[in-house]
């Protein structure tokens, strides 16, 4: 270890010389270096990937919501993105009261002059099953004949359902590739048919595949790959499927813009359901803009907490760093009474104690940007998320790293530059 003063040159001398003094240290005691250099690198991993990830997904979404037409609209039964868990005091929530929303307005609105397709939607969970294999857990919706025209992908096989088999409640269905290669492996499965059951309900019944649906390469299609499509009528007369939360996808026409296509959806459904000028909407329309918000929203809150679950490893560096940083000045208090004999200000120890601390915490810091970057190329190569780094997060995990490491060195750096000199050199 180097015994001659920290020079006065200036700031980067002063930093070079801390630095080349901290590495020396770290060699040293490498293993005690290391196990706190894990700690930190094991936060700042997390703090990166998670960034990663929440950046790829939110970026596919985006690009989900594009294809889709961002300027769609829906119109529910109340606006989820607003929903707070709250009750009138007999269990249900606020929105229970409101009315469903029915076939007939989605009708109505279909024939608005700024609106191009109104689309009835609603989910459903089934088990298909086709010469005794069955596959459960078929992410079902119940649709009118133009969902095609809010909905991502391309028919590889067939074709869609048409509007005489919605009128009459026809027993056909569009199933995803995924779907139709798990029930049917090469063979052809267009007419082929298939026993569709409604779990919560135990009701069953026979269906024609039709066509065979390909999503696309998205961060949707990926998570569901096993969906179906039915005509909602079919859903509903031969499935029971329960219409509690019908909605209508709205595309409007080319054009047209958004602000027009609601107050026209407004005006309709106000007439319609008989509201009064005080009385406020019964229905909710959630424009693409707003479910991006909601999921912001949601991935904030997830990355908080992941936040603060990685903000133990920091901790755990930054306890690392006391320990080792106190054994350091215990074992090097001779040196400091040389250094304090020859010159040295107890700045420049606090300095010296400081930067030591500050790259042992920073180095742990780069590890985990390594493992992150590392991580981050596994998810997207592996998923369709691009789990790309963004360079916020590298420099918050840096500062992170080099503020722990300032912050937990303050302590011992302080007792080191506190220390008589006198007493130090008679120090064994």
């Amino acid at each position: 270890m180097s015994n001659g003063t920290l020079p006065t040159g200036g700031p980067l001398a002063n930093l070079d010389e801390g630095v080349r003094i901290a590495l020396t240290a770290i060699r040293a005691n490498a293993v005690r270096a290391s196990l706190t250099i894990l700690g930190v690198a094991i936060g700042v991993a997390v703090v990166v990937t998670m960034a990663a990830l929440i950046t790829g997904i939110r970026s596919s979404v985006l690009e989900a919501f594009e294809s889709a037409g961002p300027e769609n609209l829906i119109v529910t039964r109340f606006d989820m993105t607003a929903v707070r868990i709250t009750t009138d005091g007999s269990g249900r929530p606020p929105w229970w009261n409101k009315p469903k929303i029915t076939p007939l307005e989605a009708e109505r609105i279909g024939g608005l002059s700024a609106v191009k397709e109104a689309v009835v939607d609603f989910d459903i969970s089934l088990s298909i099953s086709y010469e005794g294999h069955r596959v459960r857990g078929v992410q079902a919706s119940g649709n009118s004949a133009g969902w095609t025209g809010y909905t991502m992908g391309d028919f590889t096989a067939g074709r869609n359902f048409i509007q005489a088999e919605v009128d009459q409640a026809r027993g056909v269905l569009v199933i995803s590739q995924a779907l139709a290669e798990e029930l049917f492996g090469s063979r052809d499965p267009i007419g082929k048919r298939v026993r569709a059951s409604s779990g919560r309900r135990g009701v069953n019944a026979l269906f024609t595949v039709v066509g065979v649906f390909d999503a696309g390469d998205n961060v949707f299609s990926d998570v569901v790959q096993h969906f179906a499509v039915v005509p909602y009528t079919s859903a509903l007369k031969r499935l029971k499927a329960d219409d509690m939360f019908f909605q209508v996808l709205v595309v409007p026409e080319d054009g047209v813009p958004t602000p027009l296509v609601q107050d026209q959806i407004i005006s309709l459904l106000r007439t319609q359901r008989g509201l009064g000028p005080q009385e406020e909407n019964n229905f909710a329309i959630l424009r693409s803009d707003q479910l991006v918000e909601m999921f912001d929203r949601l991935t904030g809150v997830f990355f908080i907490v992941m936040l603060a679950l990685s903000s133990v490893g920091l901790m755990v560096g930054g306890v690392g760093v006391i320990g080792i940083m106190l054994i350091s000045v215990t074992e090097r208090t001779r040196e400091i009474g040389v250094r304090k004999a020859v010159g040295a200000t107890r700045r420049e120890i606090l300095w010296q104690f400081l930067v030591e601390a500050g790259v042992l915490t920073f180095m742990g810091g780069a590890i985990g940007l390594i493992i992150g970057a590392l991580a981050a190329e596994a998810v997207e190569r592996a998923t369709p998320i691009p789990a790309a780094i963004p360079l916020w997060s590298v420099l918050a995990a840096l500062s992170m790293a080099l503020f722990t490491g300032m912050l937990f060195g303050l302590l011992p750096a302080m007792q080191a530059s506190r220390l008589d000199p006198v007493e130090a050199l008679r120090y064994e």
